[in-house]
C-alpha cells in the first residue's frame, strides 16, 4: 500500500513533498492534488516512469501525459516558440484549469509517448502541487484512475484503485471547489479544459471547467469555430 500524508498538517505535509521528491527522482509514481482533480505524476524526464505511469492507468503511447510545470518561465524553456496568444492565455489563467498543447523544444531529453513534437503544458493552481514542482521541476502528470473511469476530486478513490502502482499519495482533501463541471455527454468534465495551440488557430480539444467564453475573451477571433 502507498504511504498516505496529510498535507493540511505542515509537518505531514513537509514530509510528504519530502517523500514523494524522492519516489520521483528514483522513477516511481505519485498521486498528487491540482486545482481540479488528483492526477498520477511521474518523472517527465524519465521513459520508464511515464511508462509506469501510462501502464498503471492502462492506456499506451498514443495517449501522451500532460506535463505540469511550476510557472509560466518554464512554458517558455519546454515550448518551441510561445506565441503571443498562448502567453495571452497563460497569463490569464495560469495557475487555472487549462492546458496548452504546443511544439516541444526539438532538444529535450524525453519520452512521453506519442506526441508527433508537442506537449501538453499546466501550471495547476494548488499550493501542494505547486510546492512539489518546485522542488522536481516538471512533472508528467494524467488524472490518477484507471482508463475509462471518473477523475476523482478527493485522494481515497485513486489510493486504492492504484495502490500497486503509487509509492507516496498527497492527501490535500476535497479539490475542484469552484470549478463548474462541464456536461460531456452522460459525464461530467471536471478536469482542464485542454487547448491545441499548435495550428494557426488555437481549437479546443477537451472543453473541461473553464469556459469556451473566457477563453474567447482572451484570444478573440484566434479561437476556432
Amino acid at each position: 500500500m502507498p504511504e498516505t500524508f496529510d498535507c493540511s498538517v505542515p509537518t505531514s505535509l513537509l514530509a510528504g513533498v519530502r517523500a514523494a521528491r524522492q519516489t520521483l527522482q528514483t522513477g516511481g509514481l505519485v498521486i498528487m492534488p491540482t486545482d481540479t482533480v488528483y492526477g498520477i505524476a511521474a518523472d517527465a524526464f524519465s521513459p520508464e516512469a511515464v511508462a509506469g505511469l501510462l501502464a498503471a492507468k492502462g492506456r499506451d503511447r498514443q495517449s501522451p501525459p500532460p506535463v505540469l510545470v511550476p510557472d509560466v518561465a518554464t512554458l517558455t524553456a519546454l515550448a518551441e516558440r510561445v506565441s503571443d496568444d498562448v502567453r495571452a492565455l497563460a497569463d490569464a489563467f495560469w495557475p487555472g484549469p487549462l492546458t496548452i498543447i504546443v511544439r516541444a523544444q526539438p532538444s529535450l531529453s524525453w519520452d512521453l509517448g506519442e506526441t508527433k513534437g508537442t506537449v501538453a503544458l499546466r501550471m495547476p493552481a494548488n499550493d501542494v502541487a505547486l510546492g512539489l514542482l518546485a522542488e522536481t521541476g516538471p512533472l508528467a502528470v494524467s488524472s490518477a484512475n484507471r482508463h475509462g473511469e471518473p477523475a476523482s476530486t478527493s485522494a481515497a478513490a485513486p489510493a486504492e484503485a492504484l495502490a500497486e502502482s503509487v509509492a507516496v499519495v498527497l492527501d490535500a482533501g476535497e479539490v475542484g471547489e469552484g470549478y463548474e463541471p462541464h456536461a460531456d455527454g452522460e459525464r461530467a468534465q471536471n478536469g482542464s479544459t485542454i487547448v491545441d495551440a499548435t495550428g494557426e488557430r488555437i481549437r479546443i480539444v477537451r472543453q473541461g471547467v473553464l469556459s469556451r467564453e473566457r477563453i474567447a475573451e482572451v484570444v478573440g477571433e484566434a479561437l476556432a469555430p
